[in-house]
């Protein structure tokens, strides 16, 4: 849980970047407060809809998960975050995860479990890359943001928490065109999470309910969810 709730809290092995061979802060890197692509790309944001696939890589870059899902935010401090993995052949299927913020808790569904974990907002996204995509917070505040040059036809753009106490290290997000189309994120663990978005829909109609969760009848519920 603690891979896949640092990239979405809100984010493949077809991008095969291992964390050692993904741009670190570059010397050509634009200087902190600088505005690059992010900043233009969540000036404009109000809502999006995208699906992913996704890879889990460990400190060897060998690939440890693969999954797809969706992503829907509605700024600010919304967003909606499903994944099923995908199982090798055989092995039992999971019924996937998902994670709702509806703007005062953030809520974590595990289907195999039965088992829904509630915490208020401000007690677990302090800075992790969902947080920034929501717009829970002043992203300039929580985060050293820079460009990180071209590759592979996008551009790159490098965010670092300020915070010791963040769930990441460092998280690349490419652009082509001002769309989001990649991110790589790096965490404490030296694993590194790779996703890319498809089928994008920005700006349109995010209906209350697909940012608000309620626990379904008959699952335990871990935590006390703030009224």
């Amino acid at each position: 849980m603690r891979g896949r709730a640092a990239l979405v809290s809100a984010l493949l092995g077809v991008l095969a970047w291992t964390p050692a061979a993904a741009p670190a802060t570059p010397a050509a890197a634009a200087a902190t407060g600088a505005t690059t692509p992010l900043d233009a790309y969540l000036d404009n944001l109000r809502t999006l809809r995208t699906s992913f696939m996704q890879t889990l890589a460990d400190s060897n870059g060998k690939e440890t998960e693969r999954a797809s899902g969706t992503l829907i935010v509605s700024r600010p401090g919304k967003f909606r975050w499903e994944i099923q993995p995908q199982t090798a052949a055989g092995a039992r299927a999971s019924a996937g995860e998902l994670m709702v913020c509806d703007g005062v808790n953030l809520w974590f569904f595990d289907r195999d479990l039965a088992q829904v974990t509630v915490k208020p907002v401000d007690a677990t996204l302090s800075a992790t890359p969902a947080m920034l995509l929501s717009g829970a917070v002043d992203v300039r505040k929580s985060f050293a943001i820079s460009g990180a040059g071209e590759r592979m036809g996008l551009q790159w753009v490098l965010v670092e928490p300020n915070g010791a106490d963040a769930d990441f290290r460092s998280a690349l997000f490419g652009f082509d065109h001002g769309d989001l189309k990649r991110m790589i994120l790096e965490d404490k663990l030296d694993q590194t999470t790779t996703v890319i978005f498809e089928k994008i829909e920005r700006n349109g109609p995010v209906r209350p309910a697909e940012v608000s969760f309620t626990p379904p009848a008959g699952v335990d519920v871990i935590g006390t969810p703030r009224r």
